[in-house]
């Protein structure tokens, strides 16, 4: 049963525990996400062994995100008809073969850019399923009051498996090739399903909304119309859509930017994961900083300050190219877009309706993610034709009017009309 939400505003007298299953949950994200660590960091390293061309290696980037577009909608479907737990467990289990797959490519030596490309291809798609099983399970987790704690939790933990731990264990994997990196990531992501299959009991199947459609169908229509309907929910979709692109444009050729003796920043394959630990430190602290922030600041001002703050933080590395002054801005960066990936993803947990925030996660993250494919591509080829520090600007600015866009159409005044709203009988 899914409880219903509490306005963000209002805080509880007494805080409850976040509880057991909550933590099996926990930990199995954590192990899955230093798997996703390890691939993120490796596989763009593995890349610059094959090719050292700006389009093929954002290929890389787009293969990631594609099966968000593709996938999103339907895999959201599912999520709202299937035990969200059993989902994560079926694609976890599926993703260890991917990975384990790649790890024989890379002992066999016949591991090749167009192969490279297919496999993260696929371990995308098995991440559409996990992810937003993940997400729509937490409300079945925790109760309402302590949805900005959990997230903060599931956040950190993901963040310092990804760049903390993950990436310079990559940094060290891939001194012994691609076989022991694959090989590691899929022996992590069946560790996953198995402390999730063993240690979370119980059934987490969404309730069916009342007159709700049956067909999948009808029912990918509700989670599109409700997130087209809303007033707060269609603009943080579309800016976040926009944010997303130019990001993906951004990180996707930044390799080139930071790693090798021609590059701008001039780190070596091993420094490179080193200069991002900042992220993954910066994001342990704003995950804790997001609850006290939000309360203090307000919702709105929370989200649109930090998204500003990430935004011209990435102008750094343009007109600084220091490993130590980089690390310094990824930091921030870590903070600043954690505190707002932990308060819009509580507000999201409030404002959508526990049977349908599969399908509306599905409909907003194959427009948020779905773009990302299209911004890799963007980014190789600015690269290609402009330069890398043209690549850089543009996402810039394309954030920054994302930014604006986001102000300008929900104001704080908004958020709690709607607040109030989705807890009124």
């Amino acid at each position: 049963m899914i409880a219903a939400s509490t306005p963000t505003e209002v805080a509880p007298a007494r805080r409850q525990d976040l509880g057991r299953p909550f933590a099996a949950q926990l930990t199995s994200t954590g192990l899955a996400n230093l798997g996703d660590g390890i691939l993120g960091t490796l596989a763009p390293l593995v890349a610059l062994s094959l090719t050292t061309s700006p389009l093929q290696i954002s290929l890389l980037s787009a293969a990631t995100w594609l099966p968000w577009l593709l996938f999103g909608l339907a895999a959201g479907v599912v999520i709202d008809r299937v035990d969200r737990r059993r989902a994560q467990v079926v694609a976890l289990g599926v993703r260890a073969a991917v990975l384990a797959t790649g790890a024989g490519l890379g002992f066999t030596g016949a591991l090749s850019m167009p192969l490279l490309v297919c496999l993260v291809l696929a371990y995308g798609a098995t991440e559409v399923f996990a992810d937003l099983g993940a997400t729509s399970i937490v409300p079945d987790l925790v109760p309402p009051d302590r949805f900005s704690a959990a997230n903060g939790r599931v956040i950190a933990v993901q963040q310092v498996a990804n760049a903390f731990l993950g990436a310079p264990l990559a940094g060290v994997l891939v001194v012994f090739g691609a076989g022991i990196g694959f090989g590691t990531s899929a022996a992590l992501a069946a560790l996953a399903a198995l402390v999730l299959a063993v240690g979370l009991r119980g059934s987490f199947r969404a309730r069916a909304v009342e007159g709700g459609a049956e067909s999948a169908l009808g029912q990918v229509r509700e989670g599109l119309a409700f997130l087209v309907k809303h007033p707060v929910m269609r603009p943080l979709v579309i800016a976040g859509s926009v944010l997303n692109l130019a990001s993906t444009a951004y990180f996707a050729v930044f390799v080139l930017w930071a790693v090798g003796p021609t590059s701008a920043m001039r780190l070596t394959e091993s420094q490179y994961p080193l200069v991002m630990l900042g992220f993954a430190l910066g994001a342990v602290a704003g995950s804790f900083l997001a609850d006290p922030v939000q309360r203090r600041l307000g919702v709105m001002p929370t989200i649109l300050g930090t998204l500003v703050a990430s935004v011209l933080l990435l102008l750094v590395p343009v007109f600084w190219p220091n490993g130590w002054a980089v690390a310094a801005a990824v930091t921030l960066v870590g903070i600043t877009n954690t505190i707002g990936n932990v308060v819009s993803q509580s507000l999201r947990q409030q404002l959508v309706p526990g049977a349908l925030l599969g399908r509306v996660g599905g409909a907003s993250r194959t427009l948020g993610f779905g773009l990302m494919p299209l911004g890799a591509l963007l980014g190789g080829v600015v690269a290609e034709r402009a330069g890398l520090q043209a690549t850089f600007l543009a996402a810039v600015a394309l954030s920054l009017a994302a930014c604006a866009y986001l102000g300008v159409t929900v104001r704080p005044a908004d958020v709690r009309a709607a607040v109030e709203e989705a807890v009124s009988p």
